[in-house]
């Protein structure tokens, strides 16, 4: 099978990035892009982003997740703690985070360090999520073999039996991480793949210096 996609282009010309118009800390212009494209692009997962992990066989692995909160300090995700995700980040927590918002010829990489957040945290979360958000996240055992769908619906149903009328609490295997960043960079497609650039990178006092890269 052989398919020839050297013909595939197109022209990024929607806006630029300058680096003179860029704030000292990148946190903030994350939040000025999210929320754009959150208002402009209402049809698509402003949060989805794709995390990059070192899995246990040495393999890098790329998968999309959601985004839930981002402060100062980093961004925050939840997962299963026993998955393949949960597993290779506990085992090496050096991550990269990027997000890729195609309508507005933009992307975001972040590299950083994952950690747990505290417990009272995953559980305020998880009590907000939706009963059977709550019940899918104790019925599936991530990245697990399953002989078919039929084995997590049946397990569903006897869930929602068991916990009819009940509170749900957090199951321990599950819970959030920070990513906490030590290097963000911003493009913005432009013209001639002549793209704009501007790489973050922590300083040792914990201030971000900033340059424009060559596209």
């Amino acid at each position: 099978m052989e398919k020839d996609l050297g013909n595939y282009r197109k022209s990024y010309e929607k806006s630029e990035l300058l680096l003179e118009d860029t704030p000292e800390n990148p946190m903030e212009l994350f939040r000025n892009w999210f929320n754009e494209i959150d208002a402009h692009f209402p049809e698509d997962e402003t949060n989805a982003m794709t995390i990059s992990t070192i899995g246990l066989n040495g393999y890098p692995k790329n998968r999309v997740v959601l985004l839930k909160k981002f402060t100062y300090e980093g961004f925050i995700f939840y997962t299963n703690y026993q998955s393949e995700k949960g597993k290779a980040i506990q085992n090496n927590p050096k991550v990269c985070l990027s997000f890729f918002w195609a309508g507005a010829e933009r992307q975001i990489i972040i590299k950083g360090k994952a950690k747990k957040i505290p417990k009272n945290l995953s559980d305020g979360y998880f009590e907000s999520r939706p009963r059977g958000s709550q019940l899918g996240a104790i019925v599936s055992n991530q990245s697990e073999i399953i002989q078919n769908r039929a084995f997590l619906e049946s397990k569903l149903k006897e869930l929602e039996i068991e916990y009819e009328g009940k509170e749900i609490n957090r199951p321990e295997f599950w819970g959030g991480f920070i990513v906490k960043p030590i290097e963000i960079e911003f493009w913005q497609g432009r013209p001639n793949r002549l793209h704009d650039r501007i790489h973050y990178k922590l300083n040792t006092d914990f201030n971000w210096i900033k340059n424009r890269l060559a596209p």
